[in-house]
C-alpha cells in the first residue's frame, strides 16, 4: 500500500501522543485495516520496520529472541507481533533497561485473543493499546475529526454529502483503505480474497477452530442474521455443532475484529427486558460479500437492506469513538413487549438514543421507542436521533431529530 494515497485517520494524534508517553504501543485491528500504513506514515523516517509474518524473520525471532532484538534495536516497528509472541518478555527486558525512552517499540497485531493476554502479562504498565478498524465514513470523506451530531463544535457548513445514489455502492465496497484508495479494484475479487486470507492466516492459527469449511459456513449464517437477536443454539443446531463450539467461534470473530457483539442496555425501570445480544459485522463490504450481494440495487431493495444500513450506522459511531482512543459504550434497548431503540450511546453521563430506518421519509411514529425510553429514564436520556439514508433533517417530536447518514 506504499504507493497509494494516504487517507488521514482519526487515530493519528492519539497514536502520536501514546508513542510520546509510553515505551511501547500496540496497535491492533483486522488485517488490511491500515495499521502498517499508518505507522509507516507517522514513523517511517524514524523507525526501522520488520514484518514478523515473513517466515525467515519469524524463525530468527523465535530461535534467538535476544540476538534478534540486538540486531534490530529501537526505535523499531514490529508488524504482526502475534507471529512471534515470545518476543514480548524480551522486549520488556530491553524496555526496562532504558525505561525513560518513549516510543521505542511500535507493535501491530491482527489477533486480539491471545495477544491481549500476552501483552498484559509481559508489558503491563509499559504499553499503550490502541485499535484501528477499517475507515469510518468521516475518514473516507476526508473529515476524520468531525464531531458526532450530539457533540459540541458542529461545523457551520454542510458536511460532504453521501447521497442515496452513492450510498449503496459505498456500503457494498466497505471501508478497507485499499479499496478506498483504489476505486478501480474489483470489490468482489478483493473481498473473496480477503475472507480466504482471513480464514487461512488468522483463523487457522487459533486453537478453537478445527474445521475451516464449517467455520466459514458459521460466518455466512451469522452474516445472514446480522442485526437480529442472536440465538447461537439455533445456529449451532443448523450447522450440526455444539452451542459451546458456536460460542467459541463467535469469540474468535470478536477477537479478530470481524464482528461487534452489541449487548442490551439494562436499567432498573421495572420492565422485562430482552437479554440476548445482537451481532454486527465491522465492515459492510465483508457483510455483503458473505451473503452474496454484488449489486447496489439488490443490496438496497433486498431483505438485508435494513440490516446493512443499520450496520453502517452502528459501525460509524463505534469507529468514531474507537479511533479517538476511547472505549465505545454502545447498546441497544428492547423490552419483551416490543419497545425498542436500535442504538443507545452512553456518553458524558447521558444516554443518546438512536433509531435507524431505511427510509427517506422519516415520521414521528418511528421514534416511539425513544419516547418510551425517555419516559422511563427522564433524567438520563439526552437528545434522540433518527438516522436515515435520505437528505432531510427535521424535528420528529420532543428533543428528537431526523438526520441523514451523511451528517452522522
Amino acid at each position: 500500500m506504499e504507493n497509494q494515497t494516504f487517507l488521514p485517520r482519526t487515530l493519528e494524534p492519539i497514536l502520536t501522543r501514546a508513542a510520546s508517553e509510553f515505551p511501547a504501543v500496540v496497535l491492533t485491528g483486522p488485517r488490511q485495516s491500515g495499521k502498517t500504513t499508518l505507522l509507516k506514515h507517522l514513523y517511517g523516517q524514524t523507525h526501522r520496520y520488520l514484518s514478523l509474518e515473513l517466515p525467515d524473520v519469524r524463525a530468527a525471532a523465535i530461535a534467538d529472541p535476544r540476538g534478534f532484538l540486538e540486531l534490530n534495536p529501537p526505535p523499531v516497528i514490529f508488524d504482526e507481533i502475534q507471529y512471534a509472541p515470545d518476543l514480548l518478555p524480551y522486549i520488556k527486558e530491553r524496555i526496562d533497561a532504558h525505561r525513560s525512552r518513549r516510543g521505542q517499540y511500535l507493535l501491530t497485531g491482527s489477533q486480539n485473543l491471545l495477544l491481549a493476554e500476552q501483552v498484559t502479562e509481559s508489558l503491563a504498565g509499559r504499553v499503550a493499546r490502541l485499535r484501528l478498524l477499517p475507515l469510518a465514513r468521516r475518514e473516507a470523506t476526508g473529515q476524520p475529526h468531525a464531531p458526532l451530531p450530539w457533540e459540541p463544535n458542529q461545523p457551520d457548513e454542510s458536511r460532504l454529502r453521501l447521497g442515496l445514489t452513492a450510498l449503496w455502492p459505498a456500503l457494498l465496497r466497505g471501508g478497507y483503505p485499499e479499496l478506498a484508495a483504489e476505486p478501480g479494484r474489483d470489490i468482489g475479487l478483493w473481498h473473496a480474497s480477503y475472507i480466504q486470507t482471513y480464514l487461512e492466516r488468522d483463523v487457522r492459527a487459533l486453537r478453537q477452530v478445527g474445521d475451516l469449511t464449517l467455520f466459514q459456513s458459521f460466518l455466512r449464517v451469522l452474516a445472514a442474521r446480522s442485526g437480529q437477536l442472536l440465538n447461537l443454539t439455533d445456529i449451532a443446531r443448523d450447522l450440526g455443532v455444539t452451542a459451546n463450539t458456536a460460542r467459541a467461534w463467535l469469540s474468535v470473530l470478536e477477537a479478530t475484529y470481524q464482528v461487534l457483539v452489541l449487548r442490551p442496555y439494562f436499567a432498573n425501570v421495572g420492565k422485562r427486558l430482552v437479554k440476548t445480544p445482537k451481532v454486527y459485522f465491522t465492515d459492510t463490504g465483508t457483510l455483503c460479500a458473505l451473503v452474496g450481494l454484488t449489486s447496489p440495487d439488490h443490496a438496497a431493495a433486498g431483505p438485508l437492506g435494513g440490516p446493512i444500513f443499520e450496520t453502517a450506522v452502528i459501525m460509524e459511531v463505534f469507529k468514531t469513538f474507537l479511533h479517538r482512543g476511547q472505549t465505545p459504550q454502545l447498546y441497544f434497548w428492547r423490552t419483551t413487549t416490543g419497545h425498542e431503540v436500535d442504538l443507545v450511546v452512553e456518553t458524558g453521563g447521558k444516554l443518546i438514543p438512536i433509531e435507524i430506518k431505511l427510509t427517506a421519509t422519516p415520521r414521528p411514529g418511528m421514534v416511539a421507542g425513544i419516547a418510551e425510553l425517555r419516559r422511563l429514564l427522564p433524567d438520563k436520556v439526552g437528545p434522540g436521533w433518527l438516522v436515515h439514508p435520505g437528505d432531510t433533517q427535521m424535528p420528529l417530536g420532543a428533543d428528537v431529530r431526523s438526520i441523514p447518514f451523511a451528517e452522522l
